[in-house]
């Protein structure tokens, strides 16, 4: 039972979990909410379904003779049985266009696991995609976190009405009728339970090859939503990996906490109807997305690759870390998961230079402990997270802005995110970067610790994913990799940075940002282009809310 009051708890949670492309407006109608919290009291008595059947699947473990286990192998050189072999997937495009390909490779099994599948173009196509490989004959399981899937209901179990696909939805809210906004507020009276999300991300075909990461199935993570596309970054693997990811999923899929999606319709719902209107709202998509023919690391893409027969992959030791489903029970509050103490122990453990990305950086006592830790033996550490301008939660912004002068004056190497360049005369040091493409949001959660190993994952360096989200992600022992991604940042995502230090100026420390490459710099006194506006309610809260939740 908590002992926040109400209004801390909604803006504690609607500031985290409103869609992205509600953005500002979105976090301002949360707080107008409250009045109707208020008249409430609290007093909802919706809830969730009691004796729901949920038919245990495990996932199918005879790959061999399907077309992705034998380009798996045949990708494989003698001897590498016992490593897993493994490719970035830094483009959007050729990231959804793998998942796509996947899709349509697969003969056996589908197993798809994701915080988001939204309602949009990129989702949409997914889903179909699904049902085409289930009318082959595949099976196709779909586990989705329900915070996003507000109004999805009839959607889904559209989906889990085509012969041989299930859908389910971990923790969901008891509140099924109204709108995300809507569905939270009259759900508090279940607030500890419903804070407590699946951030994961996992996909599975065949059991032979895999793909996780950051990525969400939305627009904006594949490059298909406008100038703020996220920068994010997905890890194919074939191997020893798959198969251990695929029996951490099958934990969540048979959890109590997972609901088969039909659990959650009012009773006497038409489960034919569903499944034609499903077919009717995905029949005019697109036929296919747009693909560059080489991504950053000049890599063609996974589609034609599988279609020669032989993928491009580095070998290595990998090493599967994944929070329980019980880490979303109640009881389990204020338990630090595996992946974050993994995550800790990783840092712990350097000797030489690390360099972390995460898109919300809100440091916990562990976490401090691992970068001073690092400090007192000499180790390099350089973090880059967004900006206030670039942030899409500008409350979690004000719980990291918390510690960077101490982190500073630690020694920790601090960069922020530059929003999308527009060529004005306050980035003209920068024009470089705009001639790469432009920058939008950071959405990827990566480390790299002494050139040698890599996480990657769905963990956010923050309370939240430490202490209520189940997370999931892959430590990787292969200094190619490694390198692969400290090119990556080194050389498109740093120099899009600004690089913050501290100043005395009148007789005052002040933080500064430094945008510019080379010799030329634009120097900031103070918060560069926000476009969030910390005005009073976003700071009082900041102050009412525990950092846990943010």
């Amino acid at each position: 039972m908590t002992t926040r009051p109400p209004l801390v708890l909604l803006l504690a949670l609607a500031s985290r979990a409103v869609p992205h492309h509600y953005g500002q407006a979105g976090l301002a109608l949360a707080c107008r909410t409250v009045m109707l919290l208020l008249a409430l009291v609290l007093g909802g008595c919706a809830s969730l379904p009691a004796g729901v059947l949920r038919p245990v699947s495990m996932a199918q473990q005879e790959a061999q003779g399907t077309v992705l286990a034998e380009v798996a192998a045949a990708s494989s050189p003698a001897g590498h049985n016992a490593l897993s072999g493994l490719r970035l997937l830094p483009a959007g495009d050729q990231a959804f266009e793998a998942r796509l390909a996947l899709v349509r490779h697969a003969m056996k099994s589908l197993d798809l696991q994701y915080y988001q599948v939204a309602h949009d173009t990129s989702g949409l196509l997914l889903l179909r995609a699904l049902r085409d490989a289930a009318q082959r004959g595949v099976r196709v399981r779909l586990l989705v976190d329900d915070l996003y899937a507000a109004g999805q209901d009839t959607l889904l179990a559209g989906l889990a009405a085509q012969p041989r696909v299930e859908v389910r939805l971990f923790n969901p809210l008891p509140v099924r009728n109204a709108g995300f906004i809507g569905r939270i507020t009259l759900s508090l009276h279940e607030f500890s339970r419903i804070n407590r999300r699946m951030h994961n991300k996992l996909f599975v075909a065949d059991n032979a090859i895999s793909v996780s990461g950051g990525r969400n199935i939305a627009d904006e993570y594949f490059g298909h939503g406008g100038p703020a596309n996220f920068i994010d970054l997905d890890i194919l693997a074939t191997g020893p990996v798959v198969r251990e990811q695929s029996a951490v999923f099958d934990r969540y899929w048979n959890s109590e906490q997972a609901y088969p999606v039909h659990s959650l319709l009012p009773a006497g719902a038409d489960l034919a109807a569903l499944r034609q209107a499903f077919d009717r709202r995905v029949q005019d998509l697109p036929a296919a997305v747009a693909v560059i023919a080489r991504d950053a690391l000049g890599q063609a893409s996974v589609g034609e690759q599988l279609g020669a027969g032989r993928l491009s992959l580095h070998f290595a030791h990998v090493r599967l870390l994944a929070d329980a489903p019980a880490k979303a029970e109640v009881a389990n509050e204020g338990a630090e998961g595996v992946v974050s103490a993994a995550h800790q122990a990783l840092l712990r453990s350097a000797r030489d230079e690390v360099l972390v990305a995460s898109p919300y950086f809100v440091p916990g006592a562990g976490d401090l402990a691992a970068l001073q830790h690092g400090v007192d033996r000499q180790v390099a550490f350089s973090v880059m997270t967004n900006s206030l301008s670039t942030t899409d939660e500008p409350l979690v912004h004000v719980g990291y802005a918390r510690y960077r002068r101490a982190l500073l004056k630690m020694g920790v190497k601090l960069y922020e995110l530059m929003p999308a360049l527009t060529g004005t005369a306050e980035h003209t040091p920068a024009a470089t970067v705009e001639q790469r493409g432009s920058l939008g949001r950071l959405h990827a959660k990566l480390a790299v610790v002494d050139r040698r190993w890599l996480y990657i994952g769905s963990m956010n360096m923050d309370r939240r994913s430490a202490l209520t989200n189940t997370e999931c992600g892959l430590i990787i022992d292969s200094p190619e990799l490694a390198a692969e991604v400290a090119q990556l940042l080194h050389r498109d995502r740093l120099p899009g940075s600004y690089r913050l230090r501290l100043q005395q100026a009148g007789g005052k420390e002040r933080i500064e940002w430094v945008a510019g490459l080379g010799e030329q710099e634009v120097v900031h006194s103070a918060e560069p282009q926000t476009l969030f506006s910390l005005g009073l309610p976003l700071r009082l809260a900041s102050f009412l809310i525990s950092e846990d939740m943010l």
